[in-house]
């Protein structure tokens, strides 16, 4: 019953997908810090400028909530006040976020 089952074809399927959505998992945790830039320095808390793929819409703001607050956005940009640094690739995760850099004052 067992052979019968890894050799059929939804098997086969269920596996394909899931070693998808690790891959896909796998690859947005090792990009996550390549899309941060320019945050030198050693302060437990960061004021940032989260770049998106489009203009931002009421989840992302939402989303972004979660790890700081959200004071405005440019284009399609979000400002993120009071990030901890831990949680930098936390809001780097997500694949429609372009960059994370510094918020000029």
């Amino acid at each position: 019953m067992l052979r019968d089952v890894l050799r059929s074809r939804k098997f086969h399927i269920l596996l394909a997908m899931a070693v998808f959505y690790v891959a896909w998992q796998l690859w947005l945790t090792i990009a996550a810090p390549s899309k941060i830039t320019g945050l030198a320095g050693e302060s437990e808390k960061v004021n940032v400028l989260v770049t998106l793929a489009f203009a931002p819409e009421r989840f992302h703001f939402q989303r972004f909530q979660a790890y700081g607050r959200v004071s405005g956005t440019e284009q399609n940009a979000l400002e993120v006040r009071g990030v901890k640094r831990a949680d930098l690739t936390a809001v780097a995760r997500p694949y429609w976020v372009k960059r994370v850099e510094p918020l000029q004052p």
